[in-house]
């Protein structure tokens, strides 16, 4: 029924079929969720009610599970969207072979999040362990999943009183330093140091931040990146402490950012685009021992990020 009005509605909206797309991926989305949930039902009874749905081999079996589904995802997003993504620089594979690796990772566009975990999961056979917004706990199968793998979802303080106080995580470094504890050989750790997807609204709060905090060095530094929020160094600082032999891969991507509304997004479609994330590594030797010494390196680093996506936004 929804795929039929949709289709009974795309000649009266602009764009090719916009109406239609949309359906087509929510269904698919659906449909992709509720078989999802069935399959991590069988496996809580599999593992006794849950008493093993730690154990390595229904971690295993929960990877492959969110591989399936972002497989199948972006193979209908490459379909119905015209999106493909291009991979530049070292890859995981080339540049930390057989290695624990901490993935700094620019937040901006839509399903960013989704985009680094299909890479990592299904191009790279590494297993992610994610630093994610507890909204994202809405998603049934989402909170399901993420709660039975190694991940944080961590509630971000939010402006004003009490209230907002408590709805944060407590001590969100120590949650972010907890699961960067004994990465193998395999794992990579995921975190998205701004903290939210770009925004110009963001960026202005994040330099006001840093104002307010007597913070003017950082907060001039920030405002000369035009591209990128400002860093929270707080997660990072804590995953290197507690991964310190781990090498660090920076991941930027472009292509998609400029999608900030919904509005933006319905016009684009279909997209027609292309993503390309670019991925820079980063040693363990090369990454210095102190805290001051590692915020002005993080900053560099995004300096760095902020200046290729200028260079990329220019050449298109």
């Amino acid at each position: 029924m929804l795929l039929l009005v949709a289709l009974a509605a795309s000649p009266l909206v602009p764009g090719r079929l916009r109406a239609l797309r949309v359906a087509w991926l929510a269904f698919v989305y659906l449909l992709l969720e509720a078989l999802g949930l069935a399959i991590m039902f069988g496996l809580w009874i599999a593992s006794g009610l849950g008493w093993r749905i730690h154990a390595p081999p229904f971690q295993r079996a929960h990877y492959w599970l969110a591989g399936m589904f972002l497989r199948t995802l972006f193979w209908q997003a490459r379909w119905v969207l015209r999106l493909q993504i291009d991979i530049d620089g070292p890859d995981p594979d080339t540049a930390a072979p057989g290695r624990p690796i901490l993935v700094l990772c620019r937040h901006a566009g839509p399903g960013d999040s989704f985009t680094i975990t299909h890479a990592l999961i299904n191009w790279y056979e590494r297993e992610p362990r994610i630093v994610l917004k507890d909204t994202l706990q809405w998603d049934p199968a989402i909170d399901v999943l993420l709660n039975r793998l190694p991940s944080r979802f961590i509630a971000p303080p939010l402006p004003g009183g009490r209230a907002a106080a408590a709805s944060a995580t407590p001590d969100p470094e120590a949650a972010v330093g907890a699961l960067a504890t004994g990465l193998d050989a395999n794992d990579a750790f995921v975190i998205f140091p701004e903290g939210g997807n770009f925004t110009p609204s963001r960026r202005r709060r994040g330099i006001d931040r840093l104002r307010n905090l007597g913070l003017s060095k950082m907060a001039a530094r920030a405002e000369a990146m035009r591209h990128v929020l400002a860093p929270r160094p707080g997660g990072v600082l804590a995953a290197l402490d507690a991964a310190p032999d781990a090498d660090v891969v920076m991941v930027a991507h472009t292509g998609l950012d400029h999608l900030v509304t919904v509005r933006d997004i319905w016009r684009e479609l279909p997209m027609d685009k292309a993503i390309t994330m670019r991925w820079w590594l980063e040693p363990a030797s090369a990454i210095p021992a102190g805290r001051n010494e590692r915020i002005d390196w993080l900053y560099k680093w995004w300096e760095r990020i902020d200046t290729w996506i200028g260079d990329q936004a220019r050449s298109r």
